[in-house]
């Protein structure tokens, strides 16, 4: 049986004892129904895994005994910027979730023309807090130990601003991954929301100095266009060489 993964917050250290969180309580006590005594992965997201036990494990709350350090995950040949339009409900969590598994350095929620989903001040903080958690559930199930940065939801004007330069998901492009030369250490990659961006929106990526690119003849939906892209790239470019 694999060894659980949680996250715990740093900074963590062989010989000390934490309490974790009410989300890795429930996961641990109720759905994986462990005790005291059983031995768990934590890691912080610096890129160490502890090994640990746990002192206390009940539906109340969960002590773990830091044990020892284990390996150093090492970093990125590639790190992945993924700026994603927002969409609704499962959509986005299930494209999150995934992004993270495919080695996606950090995620930034778009506010487009075409957003179906309207965010105001304190649904944007319960959504980010939501994704959050799908992004540590991922990162727990994939092995991850070097936790990427989800940033909040931004506007596309404002994100262009600071993101100069990248690829832009477009159906209608001429050019397809095979036909760039590899990116530098970073790559900014922007991908619409359902219905993709308006062509205002598409002509700002470009001035920009985005470059649109297709994946092959099919037009994919939202959630599964980022996925389709951050698991080429990293055959092309990234760490599944």
């Amino acid at each position: 049986m694999r060894i659980p993964r949680v996250y715990c917050p740093p900074p963590l250290q062989p010989g000390s004892t934490v309490d974790l969180d009410a989300r890795a309580t429930r996961h641990l006590s109720r759905a994986l129904r462990l005790r005291s005594g059983d031995t768990i992965i934590l890691f912080d997201g610096s890129g160490t895994d502890f090994t640990a036990k746990l002192a206390r494990c009940d539906r109340k709350a969960c002590a773990v005994q830091v044990v020892t350090r284990q390996s150093v995950e090492p970093e990125v040949s590639l790190r992945i910027h993924l700026g994603l339009g927002i969409s609704r409900g499962e959509r986005m969590d299930f494209a999150i979730q995934k992004s993270v598994e495919l080695g996606a350095s950090a995620i930034t929620p778009l506010l487009t023309a075409r957003n179906v989903v309207r965010l105001d001040a304190d649904r944007r903080k319960k959504r980010l807090a939501h994704w959050q958690g799908i992004l540590l559930s991922a990162c727990e199930q994939s092995g991850r130990s070097r936790l990427p940065v989800l940033h909040p939801p931004t506007g596309l004007s404002d994100w262009l601003v600071d993101h100069q330069a990248g690829l832009l998901l477009d159906h209608r492009a001429r050019s397809s991954l095979c036909d760039l030369s590899p990116p530098d250490d970073v790559l900014h990659l922007l991908v619409g929301p359902e219905g993709g961006l308006a062509a205002a929106e598409r002509n700002q990526a470009a001035a920009a100095g985005f470059t649109s690119v297709r994946l092959g003849p099919r037009v994919m939906r939202t959630e599964t266009a980022p996925l389709a892209a951050l698991a080429a790239i990293q055959v092309l470019w990234g760490d599944l060489r």
